[in-house]
């Protein structure tokens, strides 16, 4: 899953190489920490956080067609 967030995140910013997926293990829940280049931080979080919406709807599904929860937070 932690491929899945790095394939789409490259995807949307203009510095590929400065994206860094870190996932943090949870009793509960798995998180996948984003960080992005400053200038690409806006692309990620998108308009009103549209962006950063659907991505973290696309990984809860893929969790959960796993059985698990997870979520993603972006840091700045």
């Amino acid at each position: 899953m932690q491929q899945l967030v790095e394939y789409i995140v490259k995807a949307l910013v203009d510095n590929p190489d400065e994206v860094q997926v870190r996932a943090v293990e949870g009793e509960t829940v798995m998180i996948f920490e984003v960080q992005v280049a400053p200038e690409d931080l806006g692309k990620i979080i998108g308009r009103q956080g549209r962006i950063a919406n659907a991505l973290r709807t696309v990984v809860k599904a893929a969790a959960s067609r796993q059985g698990k929860k997870a979520t993603v937070e972006i840091i700045s």
